[in-house]
């Protein structure tokens, strides 16, 4: 006899789950709903379509960048969610603001952002996507979501392979948290924990084939025989053994076989795809990329402060726009955040890929005098 499927509940209750730091008057959408569309409304989810995933700035269309990627996490946690009935909306809600704190170029300029504040708490993208949904959007307002999406966000830790997850299922302080050893609270935040993993493995081996990165016939044999070769194949496979085994379990949970298998293909992406000298090539010019502008975004505020005039006089626009920026974030800055030692951090971390090239270049060669060198060449 088949064992009775387990019946997952949130131990939390909802007013607890769903409060919000600001009161606010809820409409027909649901909570959970409203702040999905809060997030892709927002600019930050807007900047992910330009920031890398694992191919950096890709011109081929068909590379995943990171606005697919969550999009990904939050269709497949949306899907397990239905399978363990639990909430669609939240999985949803947390899977597309997870990663809206990720640096330009991928984990390797979280890894670059995390040395240069080394001396200062470092840099983790989960505990940076809520300070990006508390506080950065609307200029220190923040989205004021739920208590439950937020402590999705915050808890979704990609890099940590469990077989199972049960939810601590406790009210934490989540401006509190450091590092990445805490759990979520609700069921839903654990599939997106999940779908994180599901998400990136099989898309990250499909784009390394189609860029011969790797060859279909090195994937391991494990691999192929217990998840597939193929994206869709592997994402199908993996959602369905994630519902099966955790109706059974009572925990979110992969069988012991698709568990395996999927630490072998994330052996094989780390050596093969991660690690792989074509991508490790770049990192020195994104080292070299964000700390200078790190840099020149410190020596300004240090030179200028909040005279708006004088960041004008650089005469390129990054400068400009980091002006402006620290006028309108002040309040924060010196009320909430207790001083101005993260405001160069913020805006580099906030950055596309594209925009940070553009910037670099900018600083080091302004087009203004380009245009004015041309000017003087052909006047002669």
């Amino acid at each position: 006899m088949e064992p009775t499927p387990y019946r997952f509940e949130n131990s939390l209750p909802d007013e607890l789950l769903q409060q919000r730091q600001q009161p606010r008057v809820e409409d027909i959408r649901g909570r959970y709903f409203r702040d999905t569309t809060a997030i892709i409304h927002c600019n930050p989810f807007r900047r992910l379509k330009h920031k890398t995933q694992v191919f950096f700035s890709p011109k081929n269309d068909h590379i995943c960048t990171r606005i697919e990627h969550v999009m990904h996490v939050a269709s497949i946690a949306a899907a397990v969610c239905r399978g363990l009935d639990l909430d669609a909306d939240l999985a949803w809600a947390i899977g597309l603001g997870h990663d809206l704190g990720h640096t330009p170029f991928g984990h390797v300029g979280e890894h670059i952002m995390a040395d240069i504040r080394k001396d200062s708490g470092g840099f983790v993208h989960e505990l940076y996507s809520l300070r990006v949904v508390d506080h950065l959007i609307g200029y220190g307002k923040g989205l004021n979501l739920t208590y439950a999406v937020r402590d999705g966000i915050v808890s979704h830790c990609g890099e940590k392979f469990e077989q199972s997850i049960i939810p601590v299922q406790e009210m934490k302080d989540l401006g509190a948290l450091t590092g990445r050893n805490h759990l979520p609270s609700t069921w839903e935040g654990a599939v997106v924990r999940m779908a994180d993993k599901i998400a990136y493995l099989g898309r990250d081996l499909e784009d390394a084939l189609q860029l011969k990165i790797v060859k279909r016939e090195d994937v391991p044999e494990e691999v192929v025989a217990n998840l597939g070769a193929e994206n869709g194949v592997i994402i199908n496979t993996l959602v369905s053994d994630l519902i099966d085994t955790s109706r059974k379990s009572g925990a979110v949970a992969f069988s012991d076989e698709k568990y395996h298998a999927m630490k072998v293909l994330t052996e094989f992406n780390y050596r093969n795809i991660y690690r792989n000298p074509l991508l490790s090539d770049y990192h020195r010019y994104f080292d070299r990329i964000l700390r200078s502008l790190y840099d020149y975004l410190e020596e300004l505020f240090d030179r200028y402060r909040f005279d708006e005039g004088q960041y004008r006089r650089e005469k390129n626009l990054l400068a400009v726009r980091f002006g402006d920026y620290v006028c309108k974030m002040r309040s924060f800055y010196e009320g909430e955040d207790g001083g101005f030692r993260n405001l160069a951090v913020d805006y580099v971390a906030g950055m596309t890929d594209d925009y940070a090239l553009e910037c670099i270049q900018e600083i080091m060669l302004p087009q203004k005098m380009e245009t004015q060198f041309d000017q003087f060449l052909l006047g002669n």
